[in-house]
């Protein structure tokens, strides 16, 4: 779909694609061949459906600006292809001229799938005058109420909220983040491949359509 000037597309379960001045990935798993070479690759933590190295492989180019948690490094670093790392924690921020990224928290509050002290993260990724959130594998979690100025701050504030449930938020919580956060546009992720189903993203829709939140499915790409 296009977003102003920038095209995103889900490559299905937590990946998506950016489009712009650049090409940005993030957590790619289970994508097609063929697709374009990456400008920049965002991991949000380890675990082998966010850092695929086998889906890495189709599209890391020499130069490649992989951000990544620091318990992605032992697939990253297996290739034999010139790359950049970058190991980022909640809290920074990073500025590659045209495009601007946030790193933000993403956990879980009881389980021990994603435990809060390993640092894993979600990205808030700026391009122009459009904002989009990947929240990452997590939970309904207190850091995103740091995040209810960008529904007015800017243009275009997009959120990628996990539907999912058991590893991430299910449809209850994550309606509930987009109720809280109110962005111009919320796409469900997080299901049709590991965990969650169609019907989870279309019960979220229903849920934000009743609260007139604008919320959209994509097909995967």
């Amino acid at each position: 779909m296009k977003i102003g000037e920038i095209s995103l597309k889900w490559l299905g379960h937590a990946g998506f694609l950016i489009e712009n001045s650049a090409v940005i990935y993030i957590d790619p798993y289970q994508i097609k061949d063929e697709l374009p070479k990456a400008d920049y690759i965002l991991l949000t933590h380890g675990h082998y459906d966010h850092c695929s190295y086998s889906d890495l492989s189709k599209i890391v180019q020499e130069g490649t600006k992989i951000i990544m948690t620091a318990d992605c490094q032992s697939s990253v670093n297996k290739f034999n292809v010139p790359i950049k790392m970058e190991i980022v924690e909640p809290g920074q921020e990073l500025d590659f001229n045209s495009v601007k990224i946030s790193v933000v928290s993403a956990y879980n509050l009881q389980e021990t799938f994603h435990p809060k002290n390993e640092n894993l993260v979600g990205y808030i990724i700026k391009i122009n005058d459009v904002l989009i959130y990947h929240a990452g594998d997590s939970d309904f979690i207190p850091e995103m109420q740091k995040l209810t100025g960008y529904n007015h701050k800017e243009k275009q504030f997009i959120a990628l909220l996990p539907v999912g449930g058991r590893f991430t938020m299910d449809v209850e919580s994550a309606f509930e983040v987009a109720k809280l956060l109110k962005p111009a546009l919320v796409i469900p992720m997080h299901w049709g491949s590991i965990i969650g189903t169609k019907e989870d993203a279309e019960e979220f829709v229903k849920l934000c359509s009743e609260e007139n939140i604008n919320a959209k499915i994509l097909g995967r790409e």
